[in-house]
């Protein structure tokens, strides 16, 4: 196969990939960890207005969908791809959302999104080293 349309696959599949995996681990984590009371986790409004009401805990979830999608997707990418550049890029495409969310939710805490954000490359990065061929 062309590499070019290799690498076009690799990125975008591991973007859907690597986005699934991010929201089924929200899904089902908030089975796990559900809301605070009075909390419509489907309400941007009403995750700021009750931010205040959020524990540790509620931000275990969205930190291991976050990591593990960007890791997921660099995996998948570097399988089909073959190709180190692509498959970081397709996992540090996951910093986009997180960027959208802080913009969207900005009263999260500084700490919760200092971590976040730092994690996405290192998780693209072993995703990668996962998946490369040897």
């Amino acid at each position: 196969m062309n590499p070019i349309v290799k690498n076009i696959l690799g990125l975008i599949v591991g973007i859907l990939v690597g986005g699934l995996v991010n929201a089924g681990i929200v899904n089902f984590g908030s089975s796990i960890f559900p809301p605070p009371a009075g909390v419509d986790p489907n309400d941007i409004e009403s995750i700021r207005s009750n931010m205040h009401l959020y524990e540790v805990k509620h931000f275990i979830v969205p930190y291991l969908a976050h990591v593990l999608g960007s890791l997921v997707a660099a995996f998948v990418a570097v399988k089909i791809s073959n190709n180190k550049i692509i498959s970081i890029i397709a996992g540090a495409f996951f910093i986009i959302g997180g960027g959208v969310m802080i913009g969207m939710v900005p009263e999260t805490p500084i700490w919760f999104t200092v971590i976040d954000m730092v994690s996405y490359i290192p998780a693209a990065i072993l995703g990668y080293l996962i998946g490369r061929r040897k």
